[in-house]
């Protein structure tokens, strides 16, 4: 009731549970927030959901009508709800940006309201959600927010892009800090290093066999090709003398996590794409997709449910992962120095100060790190702004960008245009935001000098 009603870090109620910090808990309350208006989304876009409601709740019809949500609850469904529930998610994290910029620590008013109260923001997030159904002008509304949410969509994969960058850069700096006093960092290097770009190989080859035919898919040859030799070009660049110059550090680990995620990237454009059928004996045949086992319904249900599982988990790991104060600085000016107290670890993305922090033990429930007293350890505004781009993305994604007419949830990895197009461009900017990080220090030495 604490955490609920007052300042109170969040906790567990079993004492038994590992110690938590506090910045932990509070990251770990919004994301439940975000993922439960996400599931929402998840259930407005599926109409096997909207069919099992009305076979499972009784007084269905009535229930909708008693609501005003018109025949069988068709305002509460579809891609204008949510439009309107993600405009409601996204204010609330907006509000919370402008709310917590420059709050320093957690002793203050605002960073009590940011880190406890969570039954009053938890109402305050239902009330956003529930107040975009309220809105006047609909249609007008739907046509602006639906390019707000384009800007934010695009800027959000950007940031993810960024980040990714920098998160290859930070691994091979840590792993390169250890191997200085432990050779077997450097096996771990070269080990690491060769398992991803056997991925990337094997990627490329599977792509070649099922998404290119000799009569069809033109684009899925040209683009293929671009993207794997523009992942050769990199990992040349990268051991290049005149890059090892100004980037010691500099090496092949980098641009082989950026060529995983780059053919990562082409196989999910490549099976976004429409679908092309060539003649062959007199009948039309689908080319360029990738044949299921067995080609049920079953088989293709699974897949789609585990692709749409994955999208939101990355989505969930980039808003709360890349939101502390390292991250939200990588995205400034990547300068290529090593910290002198950088301690090489397999699990480098979390940090591992914070053990000394002060521990106060909650009244029969789990014990909390108060971190946060002398400094907050993540930046309040950007995290809240990240979470804020995070619904717009949800939202774009979930309606199919903007092939929104006649979007469902179970056809999330079926073809569109507008989808292979951004995650294709997507590949591009992530290869130039690596080409830049390396010939930036070359060209510009003095701006790069640790």
């Amino acid at each position: 009731m604490a955490c609920c009603c007052g300042t109170a870090a969040c906790s567990l109620c079993c004492r038994c549970c590992p110690k938590i910090r506090q910045s932990t808990g509070t990251r770990f309350m919004y994301a439940l927030f975000f993922m439960l208006v996400t599931v929402i989304c998840v259930i407005m876009m599926s109409p096997t959901v909207e069919k099992a409601l009305q076979e499972q709740i009784p007084f269905y019809s009535e229930m909708c009508k008693q609501l005003n949500a018109g025949e069988n609850c068709s305002a509460l469904v579809g891609y204008s709800a949510v439009y309107k529930v993600c405009f409601g998610m996204a204010c609330f994290f907006f509000f919370f940006s402008v709310f917590t910029i420059r709050v320093q620590n957690s002793m203050g008013c605002r960073a009590a309201i940011h880190n406890g109260f969570w039954f009053f923001k938890f109402l305050a997030l239902l009330a956003c959600c529930a107040g975009g159904f309220f809105l006047p002008g609909e249609e007008k509304f739907l046509e602006v927010w639906r390019y707000v949410g384009a800007a934010g969509g695009f800027l959000f994969l950007l940031i993810q892009l960024m980040l990714l960058v920098e998160f290859a850069h930070r691994w091979n700096q840590n792993w390169t800090a250890g191997a200085e006093y432990n050779k077997l960092w450097y096996a771990a290097l070269a080990f690491v290093t060769l398992v991803l770009f056997s991925i990337a190989v094997g990627a490329t080859v599977f792509m070649a066999m099922f998404y290119t035919h000799s009569e069809a898919c033109f684009l899925n040859k040209i683009f293929l090709g671009v993207n794997a030799g523009l992942c050769i070009v990199i990992s040349l660049l990268a051991i290049s003398p005149c890059i090892q110059t100004f980037q010691p550090t500099s090496g092949l680990l980098q641009p082989a996590v950026i060529s995983v995620y780059v053919m990562f990237l082409t196989f999910s454009a490549l099976a976004s794409k429409p679908v092309e059928t060539v003649v062959e004996d007199g009948k039309n045949v689908t080319v360029c997709v990738f044949p299921y086992k067995s080609g049920s319904e079953s088989d293709r249900n699974i897949v789609k449910g585990l692709g749409t599982a994955i999208l939101f988990c990355c989505v969930l790991y980039s808003c709360l992962i890349f939101t502390t104060k390292r991250n939200s600085a990588a995205l400034r000016v990547y300068r290529n120095s090593v910290s002198e107290n950088e301690r090489a670890r397999c699990c480098f993305c979390f940090s591992d100060s914070g053990d000394d922090c002060e521990d106060e033990k909650t009244v029969g429930g789990q014990n909390v790190y108060y971190d946060e007293r002398e400094g907050t350890v993540y930046s309040y505004a950007y995290f809240h702004f990240v979470f804020f781009l995070g619904s717009l993305y949800v939202m774009m994604t979930a309606t199919n960008w903007f092939h929104y007419d006649d979007a469902k949830i179970e056809r999330l990895l079926e073809g569109s245009w507008s989808v292979f197009w951004i995650k294709m461009a997507s590949c591009w900017v992530c290869l130039l935001l690596y080409m830049w990080t390396l010939v930036a220090p070359m060209l510009f030495p003095k701006r790069f000098e640790a």
